[in-house]
């Protein structure tokens, strides 16, 4: 039997080592370019004007490179933009037909806006002239065009053999907006918007067809047969994404949905409450909290998580909100043991207050409490936590972080110095 020599064991195990760990560099690659083509204005971030909405968003790949493709934009205080693109087929041509018309969406949104002359019919107009001469002859390309204004309460869409739009209204009914275009090919040239009345709408599902096609466990139905009444089971993206990945056993395409709830239909404001930005007050806020806690209810994680979320965030408002004092300059002052020395000082002229809020929503038999903390400061560019999560590894921010992960969702105003996080907890009965 023929023996290969260690050293070219060595040599080949070394290339092959070398390949994979290329291979796996231009897949990282890929993978930031899409989340730099996907453009989000709401990363983490509320709706705040008139009244408040939530987005979420789920993006599944299948693959590294993703038929799907998706953009939410911030048009003005009343009306945001939502594109949801998929591709035709699977792989490279999909991805690559997704990210050219998302990127050129992005570019065509962003020039609009600069010159003040933003129109969804030349937004979808200009597009289609774009992407076409792109497309296969036997391509074709399921879209959505989507505008919501929360002071019309009206929503325009165009929708490209996409699957329907899933609406709840105030009497927990579905209301179903379906495509009102064909297929978008090559040879398309007119297109139609329609419009409804969104005055009584609370919540909005936008997706793509892999979630509702995907095969689920109960004799290989699909999920179609079950969003419906998971939307409306529903209270955040987190429920819904629970409630899907517990009916299937893999995941068979690329997913993406955009769940937007419309907070003002639902809450019970349970209390309000003001502080002074002193350190004494954060001792007396976190003692009020956790009181106000022990009243919602007994189940203890739930209690601690939210008091956790809340020290943190409240203490964001105090040092970089009311105090003004920068992530870098309180990292300098904690090296050099001068910490609490210059925040008893800058607090001395600081009249700037922290005001609380806390909702309850009920939903079924669930409670979602709902806490929003508000300094008076100048607030931060929101944005700039899209890429802090994706690099966690030098990642500083620490009370975003911890708030994220024991929350059901932290959501910023556009301003930055408004904060609303959710928590949940089971309701007890009255006897």
């Amino acid at each position: 039997m023929h023996n290969i020599p260690q050293d070219q064991k060595d040599r080949e195990l070394k290339k092959l080592q070398e390949k994979e760990s290329y291979n796996s560099y231009q897949e990282d690659l890929g993978l930031r370019k899409e989340l730099n083509i996907l453009r989000n204005d709401f990363y983490y971030q509320m709706i705040n004007h008139n009244n408040i909405s939530l987005v979420d968003f789920l993006y599944h790949p299948l693959d590294v490179m993703s038929g799907d493709a998706y953009t939410a934009r911030r048009i003005d205080e009343n009306s945001t933009f939502y594109l949801m693109v998929d591709g035709m087929g699977k792989g490279l041509s999909a991805s690559l037909t997704a990210m050219l018309i998302t990127s050129f969406t992005n570019y065509v949104i962003d020039t609009m806006l600069s010159t003040d002359n933003y129109d969804l019919a030349i937004l979808i107009n200009e597009t289609m002239k774009y992407i076409q001469p792109i497309l296969l002859d036997e391509e074709a390309l399921a879209i959505d065009y989507i505008e919501i204004n929360n002071k019309d309460n009206m929503i325009y869409y165009a929708k490209f053999a996409m699957p329907v739009l899933l609406m709840e209204n105030k009497n927990k009914e579905i209301i179903r907006l379906k495509s009102n275009n064909p297929p978008l090919c090559k040879f398309q040239d007119t297109f139609n918007i329609d419009k409804y009345d969104i005055n009584k709408i609370t919540k909005f599902l936008i997706y793509s067809d892999g979630i509702v096609e995907n095969e689920t466990i109960f004799d290989n139905q699909p999920y179609s047969n079950f969003i419906e009444k998971d939307f409306l089971d529903s209270f955040t993206r987190e429920d819904l994404k629970n409630s899907f990945f517990e009916k299937i056993s893999t995941q068979d395409d690329d997913i993406t949905l955009i769940y937007i709830n419309r907070l003002h239909y639902f809450n019970l404001t349970l209390t309000t409450k003001t502080f002074d930005s002193t350190l004494d007050e954060i001792d007396i806020a976190n003692e009020w909290y956790e009181q106000i806690w022990q009243e919602i209810t007994t189940e203890v994680k739930a209690s601690y998580q939210a008091s956790i979320i809340f020290t943190e965030l409240f203490m964001n408002a105090y040092e970089h909100g009311n105090l003004g004092l920068s992530s870098r300059e309180k990292h300098s002052l904690l090296d050099n043991d001068k910490y609490f020395d210059t925040l008893q000082e800058l607090q001395k002229d600081c009249k700037r207050k922290i005001t609380v809020k806390i909702d309850k929503i009920e939903h079924y038999d669930i409670d979602y409490i709902i806490t929003q903390i508000s300094d008076e400061g100048d607030g931060f560019d929101t944005q700039i936590l899209s890429e802090i999560f994706r690099n966690s590894e030098r990642f500083n921010g620490r009370g975003v972080f911890v708030s994220r992960k024991n929350s059901l969702g932290i959501y910023y105003n556009d301003k930055g110095n408004s904060v609303l996080y959710l928590n949940k907890v089971k309701r007890v009965s009255k006897s």
